[in-house]
């Protein structure tokens, strides 16, 4: 079994702030890391760090911000295509850290956008049918309707995290196996339905095979081939939010994977306590669980 991630890798830079600012409002802030980060190579990270085959299908730049990415990957245990600089910027984000733990994020997609989907295909060319091939919201509604179409011609299994979120990802979802959603995105994607049971329930209405919709501190849900089960959040103390989600799903999904099962319960227990891990440290990379944690978390 090998997961295809196809998204993003760039840096994120991280600054502190009293609070969220306002619309108009000027603030003070001061940078408190630099870090590997795009939801792409988070999400590949944390699968290798689970024992998954990994590939990360990501573009970076030709520039020093591209050099340091790539020999950040380079440290993991997974494959990077292209491991060679496109002729663009390396993608950055901004992450403004409120002292309540809470997080924005100002994310740009210029390399990411540049990996053209000919590239993407010939990263997917060794698949093998029953592979995974798990994508973001960081690509055109075009460009990623494409690479799931693609996928599914290969007979591989479609696992969407639509964030960021577009509107028009709600026409997706009958080439979907599995998405995995905030409450926000949930809303947003499901006609407004503002409960996130409703929002559930009109999701697979629309095509998708399976749903989780994660809670914050309320859990997450898990709908689906006649399931339904709400998993509690894992007790932590909040200092950094930033990457919970993209841990959150990458241990549900491994854990699903490494015992041969479709997501389930025990997955989502995996996942709400390695997401708290994560919110309880600073940064993106060097927040996430190591492999170690990740296998004795793993292993229960």
């Amino acid at each position: 079994m090998h997961v295809y991630v196809v998204g993003n890798m760039g840096v994120d830079q991280t600054f502190l702030i009293d609070e969220l600012p306002e619309k108009g409002a000027s603030i003070l802030g001061q940078r408190i890391s630099q870090d590997l980060g795009g939801k792409g190579a988070n999400q590949a990270i944390i699968l290798a760090r689970c024992g998954i085959n990994t590939t990360l299908i990501a573009g970076s730049g030709d520039d020093s911000h591209g050099a340091w990415c790539r020999n950040k990957i380079a440290q993991e245990s997974l494959g990077l295509f292209p491991t060679q600089p496109l002729d663009c910027a390396t993608d950055t984000s901004i992450i403004l850290n409120s002292a309540d733990g809470d997080n924005a994020n100002i994310t740009t997609t210029t390399a990411a956008e540049s990996l053209s989907l000919e590239d993407i295909k010939t990263a997917l060319a060794a698949a093998q049918p029953g592979d995974v091939l798990l994508q973001q919201g960081n690509f055109s509604f075009e460009k990623t309707r494409a690479i799931f179409e693609y996928s599914r011609s290969r007979k591989l299994f479609n696992v969407f995290n639509p964030s960021p979120v577009k509107a028009q990802f709600a026409k997706l979802w009958p080439l979907i196996d599995l998405a995995v959603l905030n409450s926000v995105e949930a809303r947003l994607l499901s006609q407004g339905r503002q409960e996130p049971m409703a929002a559930a329930q009109q999701l697979l209405n629309d095509g998708v095979g399976m749903l989780v919709i994660t809670l914050g501190a309320e859990g997450a849900l898990l709908l689906g081939n006649g399931q339904q089960h709400h998993v509690d959040a894992a007790p932590c103390r909040v200092v950094d939010t930033t990457g919970a989600g993209d841990t959150f799903l990458s241990v549900m999904l491994a854990s699903s994977l490494r015992r041969g099962v479709a997501v389930d319960p025990q997955a989502l227990r995996h996942a709400v306590a390695a997401a708290a891990i994560t919110i309880g440290r600073s940064g993106t990379l060097s927040a996430f669980p190591s492999r170690q944690e990740l296998v004795g978390l793993l292993t229960c």
